[in-house]
């Protein structure tokens, strides 16, 4: 089974850790618990027609780097990130730009997809997001950890667009 590294980026409190353990172990947690440093886990792609068996070795970093973080070993052998923003926190969804931008200049042709998390919290209204994120990006998710809502399909198609992309 090939692997592939993928790496977790994002503000502090955007949801990181619980996405990549809702993904992972299907549970979520309502105590607010920070990684310190980086934490890794696996996730086992379901079977795909349009790729190899694949597990992504998934990367969940602290959020303390901000753009700092492309020059950090951590980084080192990255085939992509999912960059993760807060809907409810207007800095992060900037923050998430700059990542992005930071991450394409780093490692130019690889996959990165931008989540946009606890959309559970907007009562039914669509996100106004900037138009630097609807118009600047490889994939947009509107994601939950909480209710899991597109959490698996980010993954899924981050591993099917690492395929795609010979990495």
């Amino acid at each position: 089974m090939t692997a592939r590294k993928i790496m977790l980026l994002g503000e502090i409190g955007v949801g990181k850790s619980s996405l990549v353990r809702r993904l992972v172990h299907d549970k979520f947690e309502t105590e607010y618990l920070p990684t310190l440093g980086v934490d890794i886990y696996r996730y086992d792609v379901p079977p795909n027609p349009a790729h190899p068996p694949m597990s992504l070795i998934i990367w969940d970093t602290d959020g303390n780097f901000g753009e700092a973080i492309f020059r950090h070993a951590y980084m080192k052998q990255a085939t992509a990130a999912v960059i993760v923003a807060d809907v409810t926190r207007r800095p992060t969804l900037e923050a998430m730009t700059t990542l992005a931008r930071g991450f394409r200049e780093a490692f130019p042709g690889r996959y990165h997809a931008l989540v946009v998390n606890k959309i559970d919290l907007l009562a039914g209204d669509d996100p106004a997001l900037p138009p630097e994120i609807t118009d600047d990006r490889d994939d947009l998710f509107l994601t939950s950890a909480k209710t899991g809502d597109n959490v698996r399909t980010a993954f899924n198609e981050a591993a099917a667009a690492i395929a795609r992309r010979g990495f």
